[in-house]
């Protein structure tokens, strides 16, 4: 079995919101071999970016596009894969959207592994410990506290018996970031609460809010500091009453690797998205050995929805689920199996390679750019 085609497609919803969801557009990587199978994956950063990742001609033994390098190879064969293409994209850099690049790939080449065993990911990848996990709706603030409320509570009117809330309008001001806080607990009851502040503040701040937010009994606060501060991260978990939580925005295992190495944080949040399943496999081995709990980030598309899934379910100490609640066709309609919690659970796919199908008619209504397919230049819109 060898890959003939790798196939590289955008999709954007019609109206783009300035808000921080990356569900309002993706790129689907599909990887497809002369015997008519194809895996399917996606990453989580700029389409178009990582498409030119994906495009690039060849320039030198060390700067090269991943179709290039990946064409005529055999799929089942992914860590070889994963190094031939980290090697030859190191002028790329090592923990960023060539990162994000491969992950999209290494996704997809796991998925058509699974479809060419007749298998399901999490059995490959050394079998599930859990069948289904407790899942959190994660969402963004409202305007402030009374808006944030009623949000809590009409996802868990929905079931879900834990919610997240992030980004902005947090870090504007203290009476603002505890007034949400606020109103998240009052919407949410006694369901568990996280808070994501989204990058927001120096470490002295982040360790004055965590104890005002701990009057609120949050699970955790996440991503409080810059994603890079690895010092500030290990300063504050030390002195937090609160659990840190980060790790969304890293790139593979030398992005993850001064984290763990630091003990800088309580909870390991993987996207698969961004580390694709054989850099996911080393971070998970790598946390549990140090006695930390890892979570899953996600906030793209079912395609990483069950990806997640099936990793997350052969984690040991798996706990929450991440579950975008987000309004998007792409979020809620891009493949023909809903993969969203049911009564606050979310359950692992067991069909074989992901156990989703993408919903054609939605591709094709969305698509906005195509690569690596005989009618790619037809379908452009560039």
């Amino acid at each position: 079995m060898k890959i003939t085609q790798i196939v590289c497609q955008i999709l954007r919803v019609a109206s783009i919101e300035e808000k921080t969801a990356s569900s309002q557009d993706a790129v689907l990587v599909r990887v497809r071999t002369d015997d008519g199978l194809e895996g399917i994956g996606e990453a989580d950063a700029s389409p178009e970016v990582v498409k030119a990742v994906i495009d690039a001609p060849f320039s030198h033994n060390i700067a090269c596009g991943l179709r290039q390098i990946l064409l005529g190879e055999n799929p089942l064969e992914t860590d070889r894969l994963w190094q031939k293409m980290y090697r030859r994209t190191m002028y790329f850099g090592r923990t960023a959207v060539a990162i994000t690049a491969m992950a999209a790939i290494d996704m997809a080449l796991w998925d058509l592994k699974g479809k060419h065993f007749g298998e399901p990911i999490h059995r490959l990848l050394g079998g599930q410990q859990h069948a289904k996990i407790p899942a959190y709706a994660s969402i963004l603030f409202g305007r402030d506290g009374a808006e944030t409320a009623d949000i809590a509570r009409r996802w868990i009117d929905a079931g879900y018996r834990a919610i997240k809330f992030g980004w902005e309008p947090m870090g504007e001001n203290e009476a603002l970031d505890i007034e949400l806080v606020r109103g998240a607990r009052q919407g949410a009851g006694e369901a568990t609460l996280m808070i994501d502040a989204g990058c927001v503040w120096d470490a002295r701040t982040a360790l004055r809010r965590a104890h005002a937010f701990a009057d609120y009994n949050i699970e955790w606060l996440e991503e409080p500091l810059r994603q890079a501060d690895i010092e500030g991260y290990a300063w504050l978990r030390d002195r937090s009453p609160v659990p840190i939580a980060a790790g969304e925005g890293e790139c593979g295992r030398e992005s993850f690797r001064p984290l763990i190495d630091r003990r800088a944080l309580d909870v390991y949040q993987v996207d698969l998205a961004r580390n694709g399943f054989t850099e996911a496999a080393y971070i998970k081995s790598r946390v549990e050995e140090i006695g930390a709990r890892l979570c899953n980030h996600c906030y793209t598309t079912p395609i990483t929805v069950a990806a997640s899934l099936h990793w997350l379910s052969t984690c040991r100490d798996a706990f929450l689920f991440e579950d975008c609640v987000e309004d998007s066709p792409l979020r809620n309609e891009l493949t023909n199996e809903t993969v969203q919690a049911n009564d606050g659970w979310a359950h692992v796919p067991d069909g074989p390679g992901l156990g989703v199908t993408l919903n054609e008619e939605v591709v094709a209504k969305y698509l906005v750019a195509e690569s690596g397919s005989e009618n790619a230049e037809v379908r452009s819109t560039f």
